[in-house]
């Protein structure tokens, strides 16, 4: 094992780093997987039969459980990634205009999709409530406000949605505070963030991507040893959270990104293959995605199961399915919506609240 800073006291310069790509790629699986186990469940929407998950080992249930905390890794990568695109933007509006082409596209299609839809199918969420309680369910979920007014969530993922806008609006507070007025007028932000970090520990994780990001700090094991010491550190991580506590799960969560971002690892070779590069890119479409793809193939299953039907069969064909039905609906989401929307909206939208930059703007 070999420990290294990239260049004395340098951070993260902005450049494209495969293996975070693939560390992306890796969480939306882990998240995917814990649906796997928890959507065949029974007792959900209201129909009346045990489900369609077989009788699995317990430690079995276990492993693909701890696959929710997926969501960690996002933040540490978005800790990792948002400091540094916020300096190199050199302008909090710019910087909220690009997050906001990035971070909502997607996630109003499938909003106006569920709320649109949603009710015509009889989906549970739209049960019972009038046209008072869906206007103002549907603004406060389009907002991410819902916790902040006690109503319920529609998108069952997008609850990471809010603890990422927080970020980045405490990250642009923050910054905005050290170029005004330095340290001093930085420290209120500063000690709010720690406050928010003890109320909601899981918060922590952006801390280590932030770490990275202003230094150079990295951990190098070549080969298959080090795609051993990444897959450990990355299972007492997911251990940690399940087993103990967030703060406990940094440890490993700080070994296992020292070890990604170190050029030439092992692990970061493994995640730098095409696959997960791939998937890796359309990791927000899937994340987002996904649910809507399931939700009929779990509504077939359990419909399937109350006629007599297999459970080990139903579960095995709701995997494959799934997985395969998964990442091409969020190949398809990423190519119309991430890539073609984006750019038309960034097209039609720049010029009208952005001056062009000058040459020497545009040199900085």
């Amino acid at each position: 094992m070999k420990a290294f800073i990239g260049r004395p006291n340098a951070g993260y310069d902005g450049s494209f780093v495969p293996s975070v790509q693939g560390l992306r790629g890796i969480a939306a699986l882990s998240v995917l997987m814990d649906h796997f186990y928890d959507m065949p469940k029974g007792g959900v929407y209201d129909i009346p039969n045990p489900g369609f998950l077989p009788p699995i080992w317990p430690w079995l249930q276990s492993v693909i459980n701890v696959g929710g905390h997926g969501v960690e890794l996002f933040f540490i990568i978005s800790g990792f990634l948002i400091p540094a695109s916020l300096v190199r933007h050199g302008s909090v509006p710019r910087f909220f205009f690009d997050r906001v082409l990035r971070i909502m596209p997607v996630f109003v299609v499938l909003h106006l999709a569920l709320f649109v839809i949603g009710p015509i199918l009889g989906y549970k969420f739209f049960r019972g409530i009038d046209l008072g309680s869906y206007l103002a369910i549907s603004t406060a979920n389009l907002f991410f406000l819902q916790d902040v007014v006690g109503l319920p969530i529609a998108q069952q993922n997008a609850w990471t949605l809010t603890y990422e806008w927080a970020f980045y609006i405490w990250f642009a507070l923050t910054f905005i505070a050290l170029r005004l007025g330095g340290r001093v007028m930085a420290a209120p932000v500063v000690l709010l963030g720690i406050a928010c970090v003890m109320h909601w520990p899981i918060t922590a994780f952006f801390c280590i991507g932030m770490l990275f990001s202003a230094t150079g700090f990295r951990i190098h094991i070549p080969g298959a040893a080090g795609v051993a010491a990444g897959g450990i550190c990355g299972v007492a991580m997911y251990a940690s959270l399940v087993l103990f506590h967030p703060f406990v799960g940094l440890i490993p969560g700080i070994l296992l990104f020292a070890m990604v971002l170190a050029p030439g690892s092992g692990i970061a070779n493994a995640l730098s293959l095409p696959a997960l590069q791939y998937v890796g890119k359309i990791s927000y479409s899937l994340y987002l995605v996904h649910p809507f793809v399931l939700f009929p193939l779990q509504m077939s299953g359990l419909k399937l199961v109350a006629i007599g039907v297999d459970r080990w069969l139903l579960w095995a064909a709701f995997i494959v399915l799934g997985l395969v039905m998964s990442l091409a609906a969020s190949a398809i989401s990423y190519e119309l919506i991430e890539v073609r929307l984006r750019r038309l909206m960034d097209g039609a939208l720049r010029s009208l609240f952005f001056r062009p930059l000058s040459k020497m703007e545009q040199s900085i």
